[in-house]
């Protein structure tokens, strides 16, 4: 999926500018919104570390870098985080389904994802697939040769029944601007889903005809946002009655402090302040 045809060219170029004006000063993370947040991080609940490494930096071209004793998995728009878990359930079935990128060169990404054996699934579009990478994780790429860099963070997939709610709620709670967005897989029937943009990723809200389960204790356990002042933030959530799972906190040993939440639908969500290695 991606926007609506209409400001596809002006959204690639917003990113584009964002990330290549901000890219020593902030690593990979964009400029934020008027409320001082951005898209920060994807934190995944795995069985194998070392292969969801193998997935994320030789096949997608991320670089491992870190925030004191924090591991992170960099990308233009975003970072992954990666923990052990035992037995994390898939994300399908959960409020957020999937998350996605755009890549520069397709075929040539296409190519070396089937030479390495990764699961690919088709969609309508030959210039878009899944990815079926470790932990039933999926991951949707679709190619753009209009980008500047070889991948950039695109998308977040939510599966919400009530989407007029969670577009509100993202909109009022983080200033996100609401739209709409072309489905790009549905060739033979076109689609357009509701969603709301924030710096450096779409939120994608098509209907869903019932609740899904929270994102929690699944492969994809948290999404996570970046802030310029965490502590004013929170405090503008709390005094609009949104409330907060876990307080304010310091990291040990590095210059994040994180705070979570967990929105209406379940997506638990991780607002952090200094997140980029510095």
């Amino acid at each position: 999926m991606f926007p609506t045809t209409a400001s596809r060219s002006r959204w690639l170029l917003g990113i584009a500018a964002a990330l290549l004006c901000t890219h020593s000063a902030s690593a990979q993370l964009v400029e934020p919104n008027q409320l001082g947040l951005r898209m920060g991080h994807v934190h995944l609940n795995v069985r194998d570390v070392d292969a969801q490494k193998r997935f994320w930096i030789d096949q997608l071209g991320g670089t491992l870098v870190k925030n004191g004793p924090i591991e992170l998995i960099q990308f233009p728009g975003v970072f992954i985080m990666l923990r052990r878990a035992d037995n994390p359930l898939p994300s399908a079935g959960s409020i957020v389904n999937h998350f996605g990128f755009v890549v520069k060169d397709f075929p040539a990404a296409l190519a070396r994802w089937k030479a390495a054996n990764i699961g690919i699934e088709p969609t309508e579009n030959p210039n878009e697939v899944y990815l079926l990478g470790p932990d039933a994780l999926r991951v949707e790429v679709y190619g753009e040769p209009s980008i500047p860099e070889p991948i950039y963070m695109n998308h977040i997939h939510f599966f919400p029944n009530d989407v007029p709610g969670i577009k509100r709620w993202y909109v009022n709670a983080f200033g996100a601007n609401p739209g709409r967005r072309n489905c790009i897989a549905c060739l033979s029937r076109p689609r357009v889903f509701e969603s709301a943009d924030l710096p450096a990723v779409n939120l994608t809200f098509p209907q869903t005809a019932k609740p899904q389960e929270p994102t929690k204790g699944r492969t994809i356990d948290h999404i996570g946002f970046d802030v310029t002042d965490l502590d004013a933030f929170v405090a503008g959530l709390e005094s609009r009655g949104i409330k907060i799972d876990a307080p304010v906190r310091q990291v040990p040993n590095s210059e994040l402090k994180v705070a979570f939440l967990t929105d209406p639908w379940g997506t638990y969500i991780e607002l952090t302040e200094g997140l980029s290695p510095k």
